[in-house]
């Protein structure tokens, strides 16, 4: 592939030196400083932790309430509640942006990306290139696996179908910027070494993110290992978010298919601590890992996207042009 061929994936202006944000630096060492400020990692990650449980409980408590008593429902499920999870997950993004910015003094807007600001080019064509495989490659697992079906009013399949386009996909970008945004920068920053950093916010990432789930099916747990594993990884490729939510975002919009093919989604959600998984639910890792390696190459010359110099020379910038967005 040519220079330009490469570079076509991640480009733009990389200008402005942000606030808070050291220069020349990986996204997941902004936080990183002479001091290792474990303790106030460890608060960080508490009240990010203690936000999502937080408002998950309360948007329920609230959807409840509006289902009983001004909607006369009492099911256990209902398109409301899902809504109301999902738009719990949403809050995780300016929830995450108020704690680096009150725990860390660094500008909210780094914790897009390595340049200060969402890169809806890099969020385009990452939905454009990994787009299709994702959505065929999640599809399969319910075309092939036999589900407990449920029976939808037209209203609610009309609303299930709707959260399921505009909810959603939010609701991953959410999980995106409190686990592979602020956790991820939090963990990374423990360290000396950057390489070290990064292992270590992959990894612990990962894993806490994947247990919180409530599974411990090898099938189930290894296809939520391979998800927060590669959206780390193509987070530190990128120096963004863009990408990560994207996949992740595609990830879960196959609540749509399900909905259509009245597969209860939610009840299987409710219940992961006694799913049982197979050899298919692997099928969409498998498919991450390809977009993850195709990042990794496309990236190969000239690394990870890092933050604004203070100084730059001429062939500098030419080197690194691949990272502005």
């Amino acid at each position: 592939m040519m220079e330009t061929e490469r570079r076509w994936f991640l480009r733009g202006d990389q200008s402005a030196q942000l606030e808070g944000v050291p220069a020349g630096v990986e996204y997941h060492r902004v936080l990183a400083g002479e001091k290792r400020r474990i303790m106030r990692g460890l608060l960080a990650i508490a009240l990010l932790l203690a936000g999502m449980i937080g408002f998950g409980v309360s948007f329920t408590e609230l959807s409840k309430v509006i289902d009983v008593e001004v909607l006369g429902r009492t099911e256990e499920f209902t398109p409301l509640r899902h809504i109301a999870g999902s738009l719990s997950l949403v809050v995780l993004i300016p929830y995450s942006m108020l704690l680096q910015r009150l725990l860390y003094g660094v500008s909210p807007g780094s914790l897009h990306s390595v340049i200060g600001r969402f890169r809806f080019s890099v969020f385009g064509k990452s939905l454009v290139v990994f787009g299709p495989l994702v959505l065929i490659a999640m599809s399969i697992p319910f075309l092939l696996q036999d589900g407990t079906m449920v029976s939808w009013t037209a209203p609610d399949l009309v609303a299930m179908f709707l959260a399921g386009l505009l909810v959603t996909p939010l609701a991953a970008a959410g999980e995106e910027y409190g686990f592979r945004g602020l956790m991820f920068r939090v963990v990374g920053g423990w360290t000396r070494s950057a390489r070290v950093g990064l292992v270590l916010g992959i990894v612990v990432t990962t894993v806490v993110f994947s247990l919180a789930h409530g599974t411990l099916d090898p099938y189930l747990l290894t296809s939520y290992f391979v998800l927060f594993g590669t959206m780390a990884i193509i987070t530190w490729r990128t120096g963004g978010l863009e990408a990560a939510v994207v996949l992740h975002g595609l990830y879960n919009l196959t609540l749509l298919l399900a909905t259509m093919l009245h597969i209860d989604v939610l009840g299987q959600l409710a219940s992961r601590a006694a799913a049982v998984g197979s050899f298919v639910n692997l099928i969409p890792s498998a498919a991450l890992v390809v977009a993850t390696a195709v990042i990794w190459w496309m990236t190969r010359g000239s690394g990870p996207a890092r933050t604004a110099r203070a100084e730059r020379s001429a062939a500098q910038e030419t080197a690194t042009s691949w990272v502005r967005a």
